[in-house]
C-alpha cells in the first residue's frame, strides 16, 4: 500500500509572481521529475486557490522526508530550482525558519 501526504504552502499574492510560478510549473526541468521519481514519490499534483498550495503526493512505502531532504541537498538542479522557487513561494504562518511545504493533518475520511 502506498502513502499519501497532503502539504501546503503560500505564493507571494501578486499576480505577475503566480503566472510566472505556474509557467515554470508547467515546463518542469527533467532533473527536477527524476529527482522526485528516486526519491519514492510515485505521484505529485499541485492544486491552487489565490496564492495558496495544496500538494499531493502518493509515494512508495518506503518514502521519508529526511532520505528525500538528504538526496536534495546533494543534487545541484535541485538546489537551483528550490532557490528560483523561493522567488515566488512564502512560509505559511506558524512555520518556522526556512520551512516552506508544511505537511497538513487529515482531520476527515469517509467510511471506506
Amino acid at each position: 500500500m502506498n502513502k499519501r501526504y497532503c502539504l501546503a504552502l503560500d505564493l507571494k499574492d501578486d499576480e505577475v509572481l503566480i503566472k510566472e510560478y505556474e509557467e515554470y510549473h508547467r515546463h518542469v526541468w527533467p532533473e527536477i521529475l527524476k529527482s522526485i521519481k528516486d526519491s519514492g514519490i510515485e505521484q505529485m499534483q499541485i492544486y491552487r486557490t489565490g496564492n495558496r498550495l495544496f500538494m499531493i503526493m502518493e509515494t512508495k512505502d518506503d518514502f521519508n522526508f529526511e532520505k528525500k531532504a538528504a538526496m536534495d541537498i546533494t543534487n545541484e538542479k535541485v538546489q537551483q530550482w528550490e532557490q528560483l522557487m523561493w522567488k515566488y513561494q512564502q512560509a505559511l504562518p506558524g512555520s518556522i525558519p526556512g520551512e516552506k511545504w508544511m505537511l497538513m493533518e487529515k482531520i476527515f475520511e469517509t467510511d471506506k
